[in-house]
């Protein structure tokens, strides 16, 4: 059985080793690590404690816990409509940024970051930062357990969605929770490719399919 809640402070250390072993190899993550003999891992680690340590400050981090010892076996972090990063929080997360990326992924961190602000919405909407699942958790629905709890939400506030996908894989996956594909994001290794889940309001309502009468 799997639940999903809010991650607490205390689940730091081990969400952070979730998405760390997740996306370690991932094209866009990948880019910014240290790319000297440093452990990448430890690096991968270091870059999602600077991550997560605001978001589960806000509430904005929900976690699969395993039922019965709730190991965290995935975990999706989530920024809310509206939602500021000030200077102030950014600065307070500095020393894990550093430890994660050196001077030169910072540099390249940037980058990524205003290519990809280029292609979000302007309408209010969560957008779905990172999603990880355990290695040995893969394949048993943790994802979509993780999507189906916070679109929920979502859905109850009747916001929109949005996210960057680099593989096809995954898109599979958000296809499946009502995403749209749109354009591939262009600067950032890759090329992850946006993905818009519309408000309930603004759903175009599926065709009724009626049931001939066998008597007609």
């Amino acid at each position: 059985m799997i639940t999903i809640t809010p991650a607490r402070p205390g689940d730091l250390a081990a969400a952070a080793a979730v998405l760390a072993e997740a996306f370690v190899d991932d094209p866009v993550t990948g880019a910014v690590l240290r790319r000297t003999g440093a452990d990448r891992l430890g690096c991968a680690q270091h870059l999602f404690v600077a991550l997560l340590r605001p978001a589960i400050a806000d509430g904005t981090v929900d976690v699969a816990r395993r039922s019965g010892d709730g190991q965290v076996l995935g975990v999706a972090i989530w920024e809310a409509p509206g939602a500021v990063t000030t200077i102030v929080r950014l600065a307070a997360q500095l020393p894990s940024f550093w430890r994660a990326c050196g001077a030169a992924g910072l540099r390249r961190a940037l980058v990524t970051k205003r290519a990809v602000e280029r292609y979000r919405p302007r309408q209010p909407h969560w957008y779905l930062q990172e999603i990880g699942v355990a290695a040995d958790a893969r394949g048993r629905g943790v994802g979509g357990a993780l999507l189906h709890a916070r679109l929920a939400d979502v859905d109850t506030q009747d916001a929109g969605a949005y996210l960057e996908s680099s593989t096809e894989r995954n898109r599979r996956l958000y296809r499946r929770h009502g995403f749209v594909e749109g354009a591939p994001v262009r600067g950032v290794p890759a090329a992850p490719v946006t993905m818009w889940r519309p408000p309930v309001s603004q759903r175009t309502p599926r065709p009724s399919v009626t049931t001939p009468d066998p008597s007609a």
